[in-house]
C-alpha cells in the first residue's frame, strides 16, 4: 500500500475517535459471539466421545449439562449480534454523516475557481453513492476482520492441540489462497475505482440533461440526448460487466480452495484414523473447524470486496479532501465593520488558473462613498471578472483592493461578503417557497419586514396574487416563475440584506421591456446611499451614474460621466451611438 493509503487511513481513523465505546463493546459483543461458535465443535467431540466410551446415563447427563452451557451461550450470541448489527451499523451511520458534514463543509470553502474545474455530479456522487460504501466499511472493517482473526487464529490453536501434523497440513493451504487474493484484489480495486468515476460522469450528464431540459424540447433534441445518455450508460455497463469479472475469478478460486481444504482433511484425516493416530471424534471436530475456518476464510475473502468499495470511497474523499481551497482567510483577518463603502482598486492584475493571459491589468479606480459606478465594454473585457474580486470570489494575482482603507485580503470573507450585495442576470431561486428566498439572508426577519422587502422590490403585488402568497412554492430554480419576478425577489432578498455595497451585473438585460422598468426603478430605490457598481447592457439606464468606466481587453480607455464621455466622441461615445441607432 502506498504511502498515501496509509495516509488516507489515518484520516479515515480519526473518524472513529468519538464513538470509540461503541467499537470496543462491538468488538468485546464479536469476541463473545466468536467464542460461542468455536465452542461448539468441542461440545459434540465431548460429546461423541462420550458416547463411544461412557454409559447411557453418562452420555444424557453429559448432554443435559453440555445442552444448558450451550443454551447459555447461544442466549449470549443473540444479544451480541444484535447489538453488532444494531448499535455497530449506527455507529457506521454517524461516522458516513460526519464525513458527509466535513466534505459539504470544505467544498463551501472553495472559491469559483474550484467549481469552475469540476463537474457537479462527480461531486454529488462522491458526497452520495461514495460514501455509503464507508457505512458499512467503517463498521464491518474493524468487526470482520477481528472474528476472523479470532476464529483462524482460536481454530488453528484447538486444532493443534487435537493433533499438530494435521493441522498444520490443512493450514498450509492458507498461503496458497492468500496469493490468489492478493493477485485478484488489485484488478477489482482499480475496476471498483473506474466504476465510481463513471457514474459520477452518468450523474453529471444526467444534471446537465435535466437542467436544460427547456432549450433540449426547444430543439426537439430528446433523441439526440438520450443517444447521449445510452452512451454514458453503456459505458458505465461495461466498467460494472469488468468489476463483476474480476470478482467471479475472485470467488471461483476461493471456493476452488474451500474444496480443496476439504477433501484433503477427509483423506489425510481418514489415512491418519485408520493409523490411529486420531479418533473418530477428533475427525468430527476437524470437520466441524474447518466449516468454521472456511466460513471465516470465505468471510473474510468477501469482505475484501467490501474493503475495495471502502477504500476507493475512502480515496475518493481525500481527494476532495485534500484541495485547499485557493482563497482563505488571514491568520490575522479581521471583523470588517461599519462600512461606509469607499472601494480602491491599486494597481490590479488578475488572470484565471487555467489561462497564462491576464483578464485585468494594472487597474485603478477610486470609487467614494454612495457612488454609482457603471462599467460599460465589450463582451470578454473583464467587466464581471472586476466586480467578482470585490467579494474575493477570485484572488488576485497583483495589486490590491481596499474598503475604507482595509485590504479586503485582512479582513474575513464572510464579513466582507456580508456588507456586499450581488443582483445577477441569472438569477438563482432555491427550491423552497417566496418567503424562504426572501429571507435566505435573513432568515430571523419578521412577516413585516419581508413584506416592505417585497413592496421595495416592486414584488408585493405579484407575491400577493400567487396561490399561497408567500408561501407558494417557486419550483426548481424557481421554474415557476417569470424572469421579471425572479428579479425582483432577488432584490427583495437584498432589500432585507441591507449591505453597504451593490454590485448589479447586467441585471436588467434579459427582461422585457415592462419588467425592466419595474427592475429598474426596484433597483433605483435599492441603490439609494448605497456604493454601487454596475455592469451594464443597456446603456440608456446608467446616464445618470456617478462615473461610466469603459472598459476593455486593453484596460481602461475613459472614465468620466455620461456628459464628459459623450463629449470625447470617444470608444464610450461609439458604443451608445449603437445602441441608441438600433
Amino acid at each position: 500500500m502506498k504511502k498515501s493509503k496509509f495516509k488516507n487511513l489515518r484520516v479515515f481513523a480519526k473518524y472513529y475517535k468519538p464513538y470509540l465505546g461503541i467499537v470496543v463493546l462491538d468488538l468485546i459483543c464479536a469476541c463473545l459471539s466468536t467464542v460461542c461458535e468455536l465452542v461448539l465443535p468441542m461440545i459434540i467431540r465431548h460429546i461423541t466421545n462420550t458416547a463411544q466410551n461412557g454409559t447411557m446415563d453418562t452420555l444424557m447427563s453429559s448432554v443435559l449439562r453440555l445442552g444448558v452451557i450451550y443454551l447459555f451461550l447461544r442466549i449470549v450470541d443473540t444479544f451480541a449480534n444484535y447489538y453488532m448489527s444494531d448499535a455497530g451499523h449506527v455507529m457506521g451511520t454517524k461516522m458516513e454523516t460526519d464525513m458527509r458534514r466535513d466534505m459539504f463543509e470544505h467544498l463551501m470553502k472553495q472559491s469559483f475557481t474550484y467549481f469552475n474545474n469540476t463537474k457537479v455530479g462527480q461531486i454529488m456522487s462522491r458526497i452520495s453513492n461514495d460514501l455509503f460504501d464507508i457505512t458499512e466499511f467503517a463498521h464491518h472493517c474493524p468487526e470482520e476482520l477481528f472474528i476472523c482473526g479470532i476464529k483462524i487464529v482460536g481454530s488453528f490453536i484447538i486444532l493443534c492441540g487435537i493433533n499438530v501434523p494435521l493441522t498444520l497440513i490443512m493450514f498450509a493451504i492458507l498461503p496458497l489462497m492468500l496469493v490468489s487474493v492478493i493477485f485478484f484484489r488489485k484488478g477489482m480495486k482499480e475496476a471498483f475505482k473506474k466504476q465510481r468515476e463513471q457514474i459520477g460522469e452518468l450523474n453529471s450528464q444526467v444534471e446537465d440533461t435535466l437542467l436544460g431540459i427547456r432549450v433540449v424540447k426547444s430543439f426537439a433534441n430528446e433523441e439526440k440526448e438520450m443517444h447521449r445518455f445510452e452512451e454514458g450508460n453503456r459505458q458505465f455497463f461495461n466498467r460494472k460487466k469488468i468489476s463483476y469479472k474480476y470478482m467471479a475469478r475472485f470467488h471461483a478460486c476461493t471456493r476452488f480452495f474451500d474444496g480443496a481444504m476439504y477433501v484433503v482433511i477427509i483423506i489425510v484425516g481418514s489415512l491418519f484414523m485408520i493409523k490411529r493416530h486420531i479418533n473418530a471424534a477428533d475427525l468430527v471436530a476437524y470437520l466441524l473447524y474447518i466449516q468454521t475456518l472456511i466460513a471465516s476464510i470465505r468471510k473474510l475473502v468477501e469482505f475484501t470486496e467490501q474493503f475495495q468499495r471502502g477504500i476507493t470511497g475512502i480515496d475518493r474523499f481525500c481527494e476532495v479532501m485534500d484541495v485547499e481551497p485557493d482563497i482563505t482567510d488571514a491568520n490575522n483577518a479581521e471583523e470588517l465593520g461599519d462600512v461606509s463603502g469607499n472601494i480602491s482598486f491599486k494597481n490590479v492584475t488578475f488572470s484565471y488558473s487555467d489561462d497564462k493571459t491576464n483578464v485585468l491589468s494594472h487597474i485603478n479606480i477610486d470609487v467614494k462613498k454612495g457612488e454609482n459606478i457603471a462599467i460599460v465594454g465589450p463582451s470578454g473585457g473583464g467587466k464581471t471578472t472586476l466586480c467578482n474580486l470585490i467579494p474575493r470570489f477570485y484572488e488576485l494575482n497583483d495589486g490590491d483592493i481596499t474598503i475604507d482603507g482595509k485590504s479586503i485580503k485582512d479582513v474575513t470573507m464572510k464579513s466582507l461578503r456580508d456588507n456586499i450585495g450581488v443582483v445577477q442576470q441569472d438569477v438563482y431561486l432555491f427550491s423552497g417557497t417566496v418567503r424562504e428566498n426572501i429571507t435566505y439572508g435573513c432568515p430571523d426577519a419578521s412577516d413585516e419586514e419581508i413584506i416592505e422587502a417585497a413592496k421595495n422590490a416592486g414584488a408585493h403585488e405579484f407575491i400577493s396574487e400567487l396561490p399561497n402568497g408567500y408561501d407558494t412554492y417557486v419550483g426548481e430554480r424557481g421554474l415557476k416563475l417569470s424572469g421579471g419576478q425572479k428579479q425582483r425577489i432577488s432584490i427583495a432578498r437584498l432589500f432585507l440584506k441591507n449591505p453597504p455595497i451593490l454590485i448589479l451585473d447586467e441585471a436588467t438585460s434579459a427582461l422585457d421591456n415592462e419588467s425592466e422598468l419595474i427592475v429598474q426603478k426596484s433597483l433605483e430605490r435599492l441603490a439609494k446611499d448605497r456604493t454601487t457598481f454596475t455592469i451594464a447592457h443597456r446603456l440608456t439606464t446608467i446616464k445618470n451614474a456617478t462615473k461610466i468606466i469603459v472598459l476593455t481587453k486593453d484596460g481602461i480607455l475613459e472614465s468620466g460621466t455620461h456628459q464628459e464621455l459623450m463629449e470625447k466622441n470617444g470608444e464610450y461615445s461609439k458604443l451608445y451611438g449603437m445602441y441608441t441607432s438600433i
